[in-house]
């Protein structure tokens, strides 16, 4: 069975307009949900990437959301809720994400400082420059000394 879904967007337009007639925060394995109920319509709050059920791992973190859209009152069913599984909880991919930046940052700094370098290096006054032509018929020119060899099959 899945769980029907709502957006924070849309249930901000609902708490806006005035709609929402109640807020439940449901503890769960691994977190608190929230559920809302407009109309005859009830649905649990969406996480944004994922679209699966948002699970806020701290009752404060609900409590401090629904606060920001306007919602002073909610009922809180901790029937089903495991304090343990909420604290152990992962989330492998921000994690490997998290690793991805910091990798990133690490290469990014690397690459501006060998840049900084070489501009360093080509402001200092014994700098020589050879002229793009030059270096592109050296280039050429190895080249076609390499396709000499492998013509000839050395």
């Amino acid at each position: 069975m899945t769980t029907e879904t709502i957006d924070h967007g849309t249930l901000s337009r609902l708490v806006e307009a005035d709609v929402v007639s109640a807020a439940h925060v449901v503890g769960r394995d691994g977190g608190w949900a929230l559920s809302v109920k407009y109309g005859v319509a009830e649905r649990f709050l969406a996480a944004q990437r994922s679209g699966k059920v948002r699970l806020f791992r701290r009752l404060e973190s609900v409590t401090s959301y629904l606060k920001d859209l306007g919602v002073d009152r909610f009922e809180v069913d901790a029937s089903s809720f495991d304090a343990a599984a909420s604290q152990t909880r992962k989330r492998p991919d921000r994690a490997a994400a998290l690793k991805r930046a910091h990798k990133a940052a690490e290469h990014d700094a690397w690459f501006r400082e060998q840049v900084q370098q070489a501009l360093d290096d080509a402001d200092k006054p014994g700098a020589v420059f050879i002229p793009h032509e030059e270096v592109m018929a050296e280039l050429k020119a190895q080249l076609d000394a390499l396709a000499a060899r492998a013509g000839k099959g050395v």
